[in-house]
């Protein structure tokens, strides 16, 4: 919808809502671009347009027709129950902001910038402290969500084009059953049409934007969990306990599954399926043995001895300079008319129950710049209630920073959200909720309030909601030594950032990835920050003297204030390369399909195809640590070709590791 569609649609909403209703003949001869259609039947089609619009924007637009003429059809927006579309606290407010917030507008397209603007329209203002105390989501953000999600809630197909995991693009027709974020990641679940069975479909690896077909046929099953679908795609009958050792503070991700204490040495991993045990070990082998099962144990050893073999010596880079260049997919998904005029009704209603608003504060709300507030601003200008003339305008004003609007009643109203936007916002919150800490009742509340606002009593199927806890698991959960230390370290965390004092701050022990042992640190919180599964403190840090990003999970404790400041003593005598920071400049890696989601995980800036089905990837300056146990963690899917330098690394901590599952005498 171009800028003069934008204008019109806003003229219509004004018009019809300035008054208890107005007649269809009337309607169109008042709206000049109705008026100046070439033919009825053009501006019936141009209307049809627009009451779609009306409706997806939340407004409810009704038609009626004469009970003494049939003929003569009549147009009002109604206004029961306008102010109950979502009654919520300033607190639930603030924290379905910061939810809006999880999702990057500028990718995600449409539902993620319509929410935004109709939370705006509720009137609340945001409780700043809290939302300094609540954690920043993010959630993987793709311009193919918003059609998606709409073929959910619609139950209807979806074509796309996909690259499997094979590198291969195809043509895809899926009824989707799911779509919801797993680790970070969003996945489609459904029935793919032209295979005739379930499939599980990566959103990333989407290289078109879906297109919404036919309705769909197969029947949904009951009772589908996304994590479990994800999980039944590893399962193998050889299963297994396993008993490793591992060194203090580190194998954070073995801890957790073995709810373990962070220093201890001795593990026992719960039950688990052999590849995905496998696939967890070697991520971690920088910092473990595996003792137990034999059979698993030697498998590692073998496993390890031919990744470092596969790294010796200079790489053949021939076949890298063979490969082809793939185009990067762009998927364009430009600010819509309707996504545009959401803002504006959320702009109107917003400023017209606060009385005035200031601009900056305003514009931050929105996630845009003042300049394009105040061009929106300039549209309301334009437009008005055209049945009574060009005299009976809106009225906008935003001279010294303060914005008010006036004689844009029709306007001040809260906007419905629709089934996709409740998604987007239920994504959001699922992002916020690993770093919750005291804000996890006001996100349970806020998320009670927006399911039955849209009349649901669940969450809809492609609502990545994590599923609550049992009563009776809660004493359990608090006894893992894990989840009671993590509580503790977020209660400081948190209890720093209320606050809000430049002076406070915290004296934290500190595991970092890329070295051996602790470090000890004094840091000024700054937010929390969420990224899929894992949790983040954005600090200042004076050992470094900058602005660091910490792992809430790898901050062993709190310590007392006073405590002084040290780095890892492990760390400067240990054996074997140094993996601190950025690698600098750019490394080369092969990817076998299993591999590939490395390209995802760092950010590729090239991709070259292989003749043979392999992926080759560029890597600008990747996290050294990282990269390391990415490599290791696909058992030889992935080589690096360059740098030389790199690749030494990976053999020299590849052989360490084989060396420890190699002395069988240890066993003993």
């Amino acid at each position: 919808m171009a800028a003069r569609g934008v204008e019109r649609l806003l003229n219509v909403i004004m018009t019809i809502g300035s008054r208890r209703r107005i007649d269809r003949t009337k309607l169109f001869a008042v709206i000049p671009d109705y008026a100046a259609a070439t033919s009825p039947e053009a501006v019936e089609r141009m209307f049809e347009r627009d009451k779609a619009a009306i409706l997806d924007l939340g407004l409810p637009l009704v038609t009626e027709t004469d009970v003494l003429d049939e003929n003569t059809v009549y147009y009002r927006i109604d206004t029961a129950g306008a102010d109950a579309v979502l009654d919520v606290t300033t607190e639930e407010y603030t924290v379905l902001l910061a939810a809006s917030r999880a999702w990057d507008d500028a990718a995600a397209g449409g539902a993620a910038r319509r929410v935004r603007a109709k939370l705006l329209s509720l009137g609340h203002d945001a409780d700043p402290d809290l939302l300094r105390r609540t954690p920043r989501g993010a959630v993987e953000s793709l311009p193919v969500l918003s059609p998606l999600l709409e073929a959910v809630t619609s139950a209807r197909a979806v074509s796309f084009t996909y690259r499997s995991a094979s590198g291969a693009p195809s043509t895809r027709v899926v009824e989707p059953w799911i779509v919801g974020v797993h680790e970070g990641y969003w996945y489609i679940h459904g029935w793919d049409r032209d295979r005739g069975a379930p499939r599980v479909f990566r959103a990333s690896r989407i290289e078109s934007f879906p297109t919404l077909g036919t309705a769909a046929a197969e029947p949904r099953p009951e009772g589908l969990d996304l994590a479990a679908v994800l999980e039944d795609q590893h399962r193998s009958d050889d299963r297994a306990t396993a008993r490793i050792t591992a060194a203090p503070y580190k194998a954070l991700a073995l801890r957790d599954r073995a709810g373990a204490e962070l220093d201890v040495t001795e593990l026992t991993l719960p039950e688990l399926p052999r590849p995905a045990a496998r696939r967890l070990l070697l991520g971690e082998s920088r910092w473990i043995e595996l003792r137990e099962p034999r059979a698993w144990r030697d498998e590692l050893a073998e496993v390890l001895g031919a990744i470092a073999a596969l790294h010796e010596g200079p790489a053949d880079l021939s076949a890298l300079e063979a490969a082809t260049p793939r185009p990067p997919t762009r998927i364009r998904t430009s600010s819509s008319g309707t996504d545009h005029l959401s803002r504006l009704l959320g702009v109107a209603s917003h400023v017209m129950a606060k009385g005035e608003s200031d601009l900056a504060e305003l514009a931050g709300e929105l996630g845009i710049t003042e300049k394009q507030l105040i061009d929106d601003l300039q549209v309301l200008f334009l437009c008005g209630d055209l049945g009574n003339g060009w005299e009976d305008l809106i009225e906008a004003e935003w001279e010294q920073g303060t914005v008010r609007v006036r004689n844009a009643e029709p306007l001040r109203r809260a906007l419905r959200l629709s089934p996709v936007e409740v998604t987007a916002l239920l994504a959001g919150i699922a992002a916020l909720e690993p770093a919750a800490g005291e804000t996890e009742a006001i996100l349970d509340s806020a998320r009670t309030k927006l399911l039955a606002a849209a009349g649901l009593d669940t969450a809809p199927p492609s609502t990545p909601v994590p599923a609550a806890t049992e009563p009776a698991a809660e004493p359990a959960a608090r006894a893992d030594p894990t989840a009671r230390r993590g509580e503790e370290v977020l209660a400081a965390v948190q209890h720093s950032l209320h606050t809000a004092d430049p002076a406070a701050a915290l004296t934290i022990r500190y595991s970092g990835p890329d070295r051996p042992g602790t470090s000890v640190r004094r840091i000024r919180p700054l937010r929390i920050e969420t990224t899929g599964s894992r949790s983040y403190l954005r600090a200042h840090c004076e050992l470094a003297g900058a602005e660091r990003r910490f792992r809430l999970d790898r901050i062993v404790e709190i310590l007392p204030e006073g405590t002084p400041s040290a780095r890892s003593p492990e760390a400067d005598a240990a054996p074997g390369p140094d993996l601190r920071g950025l690698l600098e400049g750019e490394v080369w890696v092969r990817l076998s399909p299993p591999a590939r989601w490395i390209a995802e995980s760092f950010s590729a800036a090239e991709l070259r195809d292989g003749a043979d089905g392999s992926l080759f990837a560029r890597l600008p300056e990747p996290l050294q640590a990282a990269l390391v146990d990415a490599v290791l963690e696909t058992a030889g899917g992935a080589e690096v070709l360059s740098p030389d330098v790199f690749r030494n690394t990976i053999v020299t901590v590849t052989r360490a590791a084989e060396d420890r599952h190699t002395q069988h005498e240890a066993l003993r």
